[in-house]
């Protein structure tokens, strides 16, 4: 009986210690604060919940706020049924999973109207109520943000004026406009900045944004340039960007004038083309005027050709303050640089004695520093406005040109020239007193006689034949004197002479000349079998000493050979008729050799060239030279 008892007091305390949390415990539901989605995307919103004792046996219903904050149904659901109410059944639907206690609402093609507040609310069997709420946020981007500047001219005498006005559209919520002057944001600021902007709603709920800057602008905003921020909400963060940039057009009175004046080359020299040009710092540019040499011309750009040094001077160039009608001026030098024609002293020409010194000044007057060198033939010779020659002789006669340049001004350049003569006796370039020559006769020979001298020096010729006549072939004038050709034959060992001569002396050369006879030379023949062919009896006179050197030396040598050869054959033939007994020992003599019989052979031989030729006969047949064949050979050497 007491167990009974004890097990039905704990019974009771269990169902005590129920009744008391079913009547204390809640219902849970957790929900996002705000759900963030771009217009046109499908929304989702989840709705999670915990209930004290059956999960399954809940009521779930989901509400929206009107604008009027009245609760207007989307849907109802239980462990028997669900349903969405009849306006939203094609806008909504919810999936719910009560075990794990957890209902997701979704929101088909999210619109404006749909950023409203949604309930989430759980019912529990015992009338314990959970309640959840979420705010949908919608957002639209912005199209491209435009900007549109003033393009008129605004004036620093003004007072706020207008600079540009940026356009934001179709975004959602209302994004925000920034203006900016190069990248430092501009913020309303009295007498000095303004701001105004414009905020328009679409029907469809979007807007549009105008803002409008209105700037104190002063001279330097000329350089500056002027944009447009835009910022705009995006789910889970802000976006910006910037538009296109503009600059303004700013007016502002002249202050001060400048002055150009010069040419594209730097320096202004003589003969150059001068521009000048005005130019004042204020916009818009005022009329100008130039002044010049006492000339007044309404105009800002002025062009000088073919300058000298008379234009130097100062230029001015005036201006009006449209503001202050104050005249404006400013003034430049023009200076324009010169080089005078060389001076030299001596000038144009000069005649001096050889041995003799002289010194030639070049000076040129200029604005700029110079540099003076002297050439000669095209070759520098010297360096300096001083030309000193120092023991002149026959080289020292030419022109010598000075050339004065301008380092600093390339342009800058003149010359001048003086010629120089050098007097002298006469002077015969030759080796020695007299010159000897060696000719063969008949050959014609030509003899030169270079002379120098000043005055001209007058060229006679003579020769120690008083018969020959040496008559120029040829005279003409060198450059430091006269060249004199005479040709004659020679047919005998001579002398010639070259006298020169002028009024400050004379000078004289010899020419020995040799005459050498060429040599005949005769060539002995013989009856071999095949007879060696010889020069022909006619002597070949060669007028050439180059050709005759070279054929007497070939024909000498030839006729050596062949003499050498006749000896062989002699000695060969003497030996063979010794041995066969022809010719007895003991005998000598013309008696014995020239003996008739059949075998015998007569020699017969003589070096004069007036005498016979040798004589060879075979079996004692003696034969007169033209019989023999004989041939000559006349050679000169």
């Amino acid at each position: 009986m007491a167990l009974r008892k004890n097990a039905s007091v704990f019974v009771g305390l269990v169902m005590l210690s129920l009744v008391w949390k079913a009547a204390w415990a809640k219902v849970e539901v957790n929900m996002e604060d705000r759900v963030e989605v771009y217009l046109g995307n499908p929304a989702q919103i989840t709705c999670m919940f915990t209930v004290p004792v059956n999960t399954d046996d809940v009521i779930i219903q989901w509400y929206k706020l009107t604008k009027t904050k009245n609760r207007l149904r989307l849907y109802y659901g239980d462990r028997d049924m669900e349903t969405v109410d009849k306006p939203f059944q094609d806008k909504v639907s919810v999936m719910r999973s009560v075990n794990s206690g957890e209902v997701v609402l979704t929101i088909k093609d999210v619109v404006l109207e749909d950023e409203r507040e949604y309930i989430c609310q759980v019912n529990e069997s015992s009338g314990t109520i959970g309640v959840g709420r979420t705010s949908l946020k919608v957002f639209v981007a912005p199209d491209r943000s435009l900007i549109e500047g003033v393009y008129t001219g605004i004036s620093v005498e003004s007072s706020l004026s207008k600079i540009g006005r940026c356009v934001t559209e179709n975004g959602y919520p209302m994004p925000n406009i920034t203006w900016y002057r190069d990248q430092t944001p501009l913020q309303k600021k009295p007498n000095e900045v303004d701001v105004k902007s414009v905020v328009t709603q679409h029907p469809n709920g979007l807007y549009r944004v105008e803002s409008d800057l209105y700037l104190k602008v002063v001279k330097e905003d000329e350089r500056s340039v002027f944009y447009c921020e835009v910022s705009y909400f995006t789910p889970g963060r802000t976006m910006m960007t910037e538009t296109d940039k503009i600059k303004i057009t700013v007016f502002y009175p002249t202050t001060s004038v400048n002055v150009r004046v010069g040419s594209p080359k730097g320096l202004v020299k003589e003969g150059d083309t001068v521009e000048v040009r005005c130019h004042a710092d204020g916009k818009p540019e005022p009329p100008m005027t130039i002044t010049h040499n006492g000339v007044t011309l309404e105009q800002n750009f002025l062009v000088l050709s073919d300058v000298t040094r008379q234009v130097s001077g100062i230029i001015t160039c005036s201006a009006l303050n449209t503001e202050t009608f104050e005249e404006i001026s400013g003034n430049a030098e023009l200076f324009v640089h010169f080089l005078d024609p060389a001076v030299l002293s001596p000038k144009g020409s000069h005649v001096m004695k050889k041995g003799a010194d002289l010194n030639v000044t070049c000076n040129a007057l200029s604005s700029l520093n110079t540099h003076t060198e002297w050439f000669k033939k095209g070759k520098k010779v010297a360096d300096g406005h001083m030309l000193v020659l120092k023991d002149a002789g026959f080289e020292t006669t030419g022109t010598y040109v000075c050339e004065v340049t301008v380092p600093s001004l390339p342009g800058l350049r003149t010359n001048g020239s003086l010629h120089v003569i050098v007097q002298a006796a006469p002077e015969i370039q030759k080796s020695d007193d007299i010159i000897h020559l060696e000719k063969n006769t008949e050959e014609v020979v030509k003899l030169n006689c270079h002379v120098r001298g000043n005055p001209s020096p007058v060229i006679t010729w003579s020769s120690s034949d008083q018969s020959l006549i040496l008559k120029e072939e040829s005279h003409k004038q060198t450059e430091n004197g006269v060249l004199s050709v005479v040709s004659f034959t020679v047919s005998s060992d001579i002398m010639a002479y070259c006298n020169a001569s002028n009024n400050l002396g004379n000078d004289s050369v010899s020419f020995r000349i040799k005459a050498i006879v060429p040599t005949t030379v005769t060539a002995p023949s013989t009856t071999v079998a095949t007879p060696v062919s010889t020069p022909a009896m006619n002597p070949t006179r060669i007028n050439s000493p180059e050709k005759v050197k070279k054929e007497g030396s070939g024909v000498i040598i030839a006729v050596i050979i062949v003499c050498i050869l006749l000896l062989a054959i002699l000695g060969s033939v003497l030996y063979f008729l010794y041995k066969k007994g022809k010719i007895p020992c003991g005998r000598s003599g013309k008696q014995d050799l020239t003996k008739p019989g059949k075998d015998n052979i007569v020699v017969e031989m003589k070096s004069d060239n007036t005498e016979e030729a040798v004589l060879l006969g075979v079996n004692g047949d003696n034969k007169p030279p033209n019989d023999q064949g004989d041939k000559y050979m006349d050679v000169q050497k």
